[in-house]
Parts: structure tokens; sequence; C-alpha cells
């Protein structure tokens, strides 16, 4: 039975569409510019649509915003900063929060990340994904790999000491060689934090349509068993399947959704997952995707299309599906705070993953053994098959959020 005695951390996710083109392997929520975009609008409409949900998270701190897309680095400075004062001005942010901004190169110079900086921005990360120039074109990227290592040299020198690279494995036709120059060059510019993810064909892209010619499985091992070798040797700490950050450099908005804290998402395709003390409940919604029809209903309660209040056993179940993807795993208190429950409902499924090597526990930490992390879909079924088939709900309404490729 669901009873929170506390909330769990918030954080704050604002959604920008707009992109200079549309990649072929992207899933996310971004529309290609037609024209100007219309800026003063939108900021206006995520203004009030933050407006309206601040009796929701009223006297909650936030710890975190991201600003993601699309690609938020074609909003102007200004209105970064126009919009950065009205969330301040509406939400209770903490001094330290960790702020980021998805950026990508060849739509940033270092003028506007100085900008960015001084409007309160605390964190970059830099969709670079790879710096060979066959496999830029490849991917329908805008920038060439001198840009996108031009890019990283202006942020830091713009003093940002805190910045992500994303890096994609797994590319068309893609080698060895070809994968360890991208980490060699990535590891080279000092990023605080390093992505570094196979590319996947997902579905309703212009790859899964026309899928391009990807190395095979074992190939596909050794690129990645090389990739972890050598960012690690070069002092970063793996800490989530795809994530390595420096000392106290782990992104903290992606470790909230990862042990299911909240988060409001606002824009455009913006997801939110909230939870409700007083009435044990935990709630999802999301916003209209197209720009145009978000820009109509932003001012209104239609600006949210979908609502679903999350079942016990879907809320147990995302937070293994999250939580096991770190490498420390998490603890039964941040289960207890993020689900409003006890790990009693899952404790024959822990025994029995525990006996089969999967999953390591103690009375203060459970994760993943190494066996389990690498076949974590495996361990992440055996939950859905035994602890989240109940009465309660089931699975069929389960509302899975895709977190951001980034940390």
């Amino acid at each position: 039975m669901r009873h929170f005695t506390e909330y769990p951390p918030l954080s704050l996710y604002v959604h920008y569409p707009w992109c200079v083109r549309k990649c072929p392997y992207c899933d996310f929520n971004s529309h290609a510019v037609r024209g100007d975009i219309p800026e003063r609008d939108y900021l206006n409409a995520l203004v009030a649509d933050l407006e309206q949900h601040a009796p929701d998270i009223w006297g909650r701190s936030v710890e975190t915003i991201f600003f993601g897309g699309g690609t938020p680095s074609l909003m102007s400075a200004e209105g970064l900063n126009f919009l950065l004062g009205k969330i301040r001005a509406i939400v209770k942010l903490e001094p330290l929060a960790e702020i980021t901004l998805e950026a990508n190169p060849g739509t940033t110079e270092q003028s506007r990340f100085e900008s960015y900086r001084q409007a309160g921005i605390n964190r970059l990360s830099i969709g670079v994904q790879t710096f060979n120039a066959d496999q830029l074109n490849v991917l329908g990227r805008i920038h060439s790999g001198d840009e996108a290592a031009q890019a990283c040299e202006s942020a830091a020198k713009a003093g940002f000491d805190n910045f992500n690279i994303d890096l994609m494995h797994g590319l068309p036709d893609q080698s060895e060689d070809d994968a360890a120059d991208d980490i060699r060059r990535a590891i080279a510019l000092s990023p605080s934090h390093l992505s570094y993810y196979q590319l996947t064909l997902e579905p309703n892209t212009l790859f899964a349509a026309r899928p391009p010619h990807l190395p095979d499985e074992d190939k596909l091992a050794a690129i990645q068993s090389v990739g972890q070798r050598m960012i690690t040797e070069a002092g970063y700490e793996q800490y989530e399947v795809s994530a390595y950050a420096q000392a106290n450099r782990r992104c903290q908005h992606n470790l909230n959704y990862w042990t299911f804290g909240d988060y409001l998402g606002i824009g455009a395709g913006a997801h939110s997952k909230l939870s409700f003390p007083a009435n044990n409940l935990i709630v999802r919604h999301s916003k209209h995707k197209h720009p145009e029809k978000y820009l109509q209903t932003a001012h209104s309660p239609e600006r949210i299309q979908a609502s679903h209040n999350v079942s016990e056993a879907e809320a147990r179940f995302e937070f293994m599906m999250n939580a096991l993807r770190l490498n420390d795993g998490f603890t039964p208190l941040q289960f207890e705070q993020c689900t409003g429950e006890t790990l009693h409902p899952l404790t024959k499924t822990l025994v029995e993953v525990e006996r089969d090597g999967l999953l390591q526990r103690d009375t203060n930490r459970i994760a993943a053994t190494p066996l389990g992390l690498q076949f974590l879909d495996t361990l992440l079924e055996r939950f859905m098959e035994r602890d989240s088939h109940k009465a309660d709900g089931g699975l069929a309404s389960v509302n899975i959020i895709e977190i951001k490729r980034d940390s």
C-alpha cells in the first residue's frame, strides 16, 4: 500500500522543440525550423505553462533545471535570460542548482556561451556524436569535427568548467579505430562528463525506415569494451550504463530521473512525473507535441494532452528499470521516498535474481552485479514478470519516459 512520508527530489525540464535540421536517427520531439522561430511567443507560453503548475509544486525546492530539445542553443541569450528570470520568480530554486543547457556545434559561438553563463547556466551538454566527417554526414549533423572541438574550447573559455560531450558508437560502417579516435579527441577537450552510448534504430525515424549498415554484434561489443577502457583509464568513472564523470561531476538532473525523483516538464511534448503525498498519488502528464498546438493551448488546462495516475505496480517497475542502470544502484530509503512503498512486494524477485548472480544487496544498498549490468534487459524483465502484473494496474498502461541522452 502506497503511503508517502516525504516528497521526492524535484527537477524542472524545459523543452525547446526546434532544430536546424532533423537528424535521421532522432526520435525526440524536434521540428526543423521553417522560417523564423516564434521565440517571444514560445517563451511567454513556457512562463504561462509553469505558472499554472505552481500549485502542484508549492513550497518545494527545484534542485536541477535542464533545457533540452530540439536545440536550445538556438535560443537567444536575451530570451534565455528572460526565461530564467521568470523561472526564479515562480519556483523555489536551490541556490546551487545544477542548470544544464543542451548545445549543438554549429548553432553557438563563444559570445553566446558567455551570455548563457551570465544568465545562470552552469553546465552545458554539447552534442558532438562523432568527430568523423563521413559519419557526421551520414548522421545528418550540421557541424564538422573541427567545429565540434571549437565549441567545446569556446565553452571552456566562456567559464564552463562543467560540460558534457555526447558521443555515439556503433555508427554506420564504424571501425574500432574510428570509435577509438572519437574518444581520444573527446578526452583531449577535457570535458567533465562523457555520455557514450550506442546508436539504436528507433521507430518512426528515417533510419528505421531506411536502415544503414551497422557494425555486427561482435564488432559492437569490441567497440564498447575498448571505449569503456579508454574512458576509465582517462580518469572518468562510469556511474551509469552510458554515463562517465570526473569526480563530483555526475549529472544531478539525470540522477534524479534514474532514482525515480519527481520532475516537472514544460514546453511542447514535455513530460512530468509528480507525487502528491496528501493523496498518495503519482501522476504523469504530457503536453501537446507540436509547437503550434502547444502555443495555442499553453495558457489553458488544454495544454496537457494526456494524464495518468501511476499504479503501485508501475511505480515499482519503473523505479527498478531506472535505478538498476546505475552502477551504485539505490538504497531502500530512496525506493521508499520515491514510490511511497517498502521493498516488501519485490522480496521474492530480489531473492531470485540475487541467487542467479544478477543482483547484489545488503541492508544499505541494492545494485546490479557486473553480470546484471551486462544483461540488464534480462534483469529488468524478471521484475516485470513477477512483480508488476498485479491487480493494482498491471503493465498495460505503463508510460515509460525516454530520458534524454545526456548526463
